[in-house]
């Protein structure tokens, strides 16, 4: 009997069937939080559960038991649970979705009253393949990325699925950090076994990244027999794409989203920057994150969010290719020399949809009938657009190539128009989508359905004026269905059978009733609803099937609007700031007069102050400039800005320039600041010579380099020793466009070997004791550092000043008598042996002077201080 009764408490304790579902579901998605559908919620159990709870601050419940303990329980509402899909995947999560494949009525039809509804994972969500409009920055690309390494060369496939986007491309795998920069990929992905693969890369099974199965797996996914005709991909670049497309179709849970056919990005297409640049130079972040401060913040005059992704794709990645970057400036000069054109095209630019997320969302079988009306819109406006711009005479190369793909699609638009009401909604469970007249059957459907509601409201206004109860409603809920409701003191003579009345539920306050010809006319409406409903819902998937067969037209019209919407901001920009359109050669040159930093110039504006212009002359006579002067007087600014004119005109901007005569940059480094990378046990100055010894490794001929402070991170004889054997290396290997800036002012004295460096300085001048920074770049190496009078300016204690200049007077005397620094600061008593203070003092008076606290002087004080300060001046004359 014991025995007994332990199995059955065994047995009433082991999994539940609805817990049996979850944990098989569960051990498919085992690195996921799962979101189990129940009702109207979605709930997460167990550790998956604690995770969700604490990320998203929401209670942490508990429901039944398992195993002998409590089974921890959270869940969030089905109808906005994509607002706590955001937030657990910007917190670095993975979502599986696990929705019903059933209703509860299939589930009784198949297994009887008590059947529990069937669920599968019906998708994965990650950062790097959602299509949700909620979930995605509208101004942003979301690229998953794939690496994988074959035969010595990196492989790189990138696909944005929001739109389509889908991109190999093949690099040396020394590469691989500064490729990474350049996509900013919302998600990384690497075989199992890669050991260069960053840390936060998910890795995959080896066996996804097939080059071989991807071939075969690519050629079947666009239907064609070869894949010349995309470009000519090796066996690197056919990996990734290989991990990639697996990776998706795991995602997708078979099904792939939409992707374009791939497009084979050239390394050598584009400007090279690595992550330490990019970084640097803030193209489209800043460094303290966000665009805020960024390049790309500060130019971005688009007004659609493809646009806004185009135009940070550009800066991400400025052409080397000369004609290629001429047709875009030809575009924007069109756009910056015809103002009204500029702004008729922007007023209509602003009022289109964003198409190509919407394609992506009814590829990936997520799109709403809102989709479908935003795809009628968007296309018709192309439309509109093309006869507009179609009138201009010899229109440039570019515009000439995009007019044709803003057209096209007149049958699918005048067929969505048909189809969809004026403003379609999101939700489709009430369906209301499909315009009256496009479905004769739909339409007598919707008639029945109506006309029953009002013989319903008929039959209310009947049973009111029978019963003599003026507050007798019929009202409809998805359990009862239609039915009449009392207040429970008029109940008790519609409970008598002969009143006609049928009893339904009793509630607090009220009861409710049924009738037989209330059930024959809600019968009607019901099944004419439902039919209603099926309809649509088959219209909805014929609609979409018929958007989905010109996709990749519409993925080009999309495209196509995106390039007219950056032309014409870059042109605004222009317009707005005084840009100039540059002129690119094809000889290493960089003649910029009165070149600006936008960014820069901004925040000088913004405080009503004028940013101060300077010219740069880099050419092979004199490719390397030393710039010298006072820190805070425009050095870092100057090489900033230089750089970033090369950035936007090669992505093929205008820039902040009087004029600009530039040669193509192959690459770009920027060895500016300090940083530090501690968490890989990195210091500062190591971080600055793996940047540097980057730069020396890697520039060429038709590189720019900026290089500031090299060297001022350890000792000061160690670091103007690496600043100088740097100099000679960047002059006589290297060979590259080059701007050193520099405190060092021993290097001056290379401009006397080195034929192609030329010395340049910041001007400063000190005006009754305080500092004046002019911002103006000159000829020739500066006369000092002012660093005491910036170290004044910036609030250093009196004291401590007095103190550093009676220290400078020691070392440059050592330095006059001797010849060298060396001697300086051997022969200076502060570096042999302990002194007293005041004897240290060059200049008693002066030091006295620099002491006084004048607003804390009383009368008495400045009495004796006047006494004193009289006594070390008739010492000083006796001296």
């Amino acid at each position: 009997m014991a025995t007994q009764a332990k199995k059955k408490r065994a047995a009433k304790s082991g999994p539940t069937p609805m817990m049996t579902q979850y944990l098989a579901l569960k051990e498919t998605v085992p690195d996921c939080l799962l979101f189990y559908r129940m009702g109207d919620f979605f709930e997460l159990f167990f550790d998956d559960a604690k995770a969700a709870a604490a990320t998203l601050d929401i209670a942490l419940t508990a429901r039944g038991e398992h195993d002998g303990a409590p089974i921890p329980m959270c869940g969030v509402p089905a109808h906005s649970h994509e607002a706590y899909l955001a937030r657990l995947i910007k917190a670095g999560h993975r979502v599986a979705i696990a929705d019903q494949t059933e209703t509860p009525e299939q589930a009784k039809k198949r297994a009887g009253s008590k059947a529990l509804v069937e669920r599968a994972v019906v998708r994965v969500v990650t950062a790097g393949t959602l299509t949700e409009e909620t979930l995605l920055d509208a101004r942003a690309e979301n690229w998953l990325v794939a690496i994988a390494v074959t035969g010595g060369t990196l492989g790189i496939a990138a696909a944005d699925i929001s739109t389509g986007r889908f991109a190999l491309s093949a690099a040396d795998p020394a590469m691989l950090d500064a490729e990474l920069a350049r996509l900013g990929a919302a998600e990384l992905i690497a075989p199992e076994g890669f050991v260069a693969a960053p840390s936060h890369a998910q890795l995959c099974a080896k066996g996804d990244f097939s080059s071989i199965a991807a071939e075969k797996r690519l050629k079947q996914l666009f239907g064609v027999a070869t894949l010349d005709g995309f470009g000519d991909f090796d066996r690197a670049e056919l990996a990734a794409a290989g991990g990639l497309l697996a990776y998706l179709e795991t995602a997708g849970q078979g099904a792939l989203p939409f992707l374009q056919p791939p497009a084979r990005h050239r390394s050598d297409d584009h400007m090279l920057i690595d992550a330490a640049t990019r970084e640097s130079l803030e193209l489209t972040e800043a460094v303290g994150g966000g665009r805020k401060g960024s390049l790309l913040g500060c130019i971005d005059q688009t007004v659609t969010g493809a646009g806004a992704r185009l135009l940070a794709a550009d800066i991400a990645a400025p052409l080397t290719d000369i004609p290629a970057i001429g047709a875009r400036l030809d575009l924007v000069q069109l756009f910056a020399d015809d103002a009204g054109l500029r702004e008729t095209l922007r007023g209509q630019l602003k009022a289109l949809p964003d198409i190509g997320r919407a394609l992506g969302r009814l590829v990936a079988g997520r799109g709403t009938p809102r989709d479908l009306g935003l795809m009628r819109d968007g296309l018709g406006a192309a439309r509109t657009l093309n006869i507009s711009l179609a009138k201009r005479a010899d229109p440039p190369a570019l515009l000439a190539a995009l007019l044709p793909k803003l057209t096209g699609h007149g049958a699918l638009t005048d067929h969505l128009a048909r189809a969809l009401v004026p403003e379609p909604p999101i939700d489709t469970s009430k369906g209301g989508f499909i315009a009256e007249g496009y479905d004769a059957a739909l339409d007598d459907l919707r008639e029945t359905a109506g006309a029953g509601r009002r013989a319903i409201a008929a039959l209310e206004a009947r049973y009111r004026e029978a019963t003599g109860i003026a507050t007798l409603k019929v009202k409809h809920n998805n359990v009862l269905g239609y039915h009449i409701e009392v207040p429970t003191r008029h109940a008790d003579p519609l409970m008598n059978a002969e009143s006609g009345f049928t009893h339904r539920q009793t509630l607090a306050g009220v009861v409710r009733f049924n009738a037989p010809d209330l059930h024959e006319e809600a019968q009607r409406v019901t099944q004419a609803g439902a039919h209603a409903l099926a309809a649509e819902a088959a219209h909805l998937e014929e609609l979409t099937e018929t958007v989905l067969v010109d996709r990749d037209r519409i993925a080009a019209t999309a495209d196509a609007l995106a390039r007219l919407d950056v032309a014409s901001a870059l042109a605004e920009q222009a317009a707005v700031s005084g840009w100039v359109r540059p002129t690119l050669a094809d000889h290493p040159c960089f003649e910029v007069e009165a070149g600006r930093h936008p960014v820069v110039e901004r925040a000088v504006e913004q405080q009503g102050e004028r940013f101060v212009a300077n010219d740069c002359g880099l050419s092979p006579e004199e490719r390397l400039w030393l710039v010298t002067g006072p820190n805070m007087g425009g050095k870092s600014t100057f090489l900033r800005q230089n750089a970033l004119i090369a950035v936007l005109a090669q992505a093929g901007s205008y820039v902040p320039a009087a004029s600009a005569e530039l040669g193509i940059v192959d690459k770009l480094f920027s060895r500016v600041g300090a940083s530090d990378n501690l968490a890989r046990g990195r210091s500062t100055f190591m971080v600055e010579m793996v940047e540097t010894a980057a730069i020396l490794s890697q520039a060429t001929a038709n590189s720019l380099v900026i290089l500031d402070e090299v060297g001022r991170g350890t000792s000061t004889y160690d670091g103007l020793a690496i600043a100088w054997a740097v100099v000679e290396a960047v002059h006589d290997v290297n060979q590259c466009r080059c701007l050193f800036a520099t405190h060092y002012h021993e290097l001056t004295r290379l401009a006397e070997r080195l034929d192609a460096l030329s010395l340049h300085h910041v001007r400063a001048r000190e005006w009754k004791g305080d500092l004046v920074l002019l911002h103006e770049l000159a000829d020739g190496p500066a006369d000092r550092s002012y660093g005491l009078a910036v170290a004044k300016l910036a609030g250093l204690p009196k004291e401590t000043v007095a103190r550093a200049r009676s220290v400078l007077a020691k070392l440059e005397a050592g330095r006059a008598a001797t010849g060298g620094l060396a001697a300086g600061l051997d022969d200076l008593p502060l570096f042999t042996a302990d002194i007293a203070q005041e004897e240290e003092s060059s200049d008693p008076l002066r030091d006295a002077l620099e002491a006084i606290h004048a607003d804390d002087l009383t009368p008495r004080d400045a009495l004796e201080l006047v006494y004193r300060l009289k006594r070390l001046a008739d010492e000083g004359d006796g001296a």
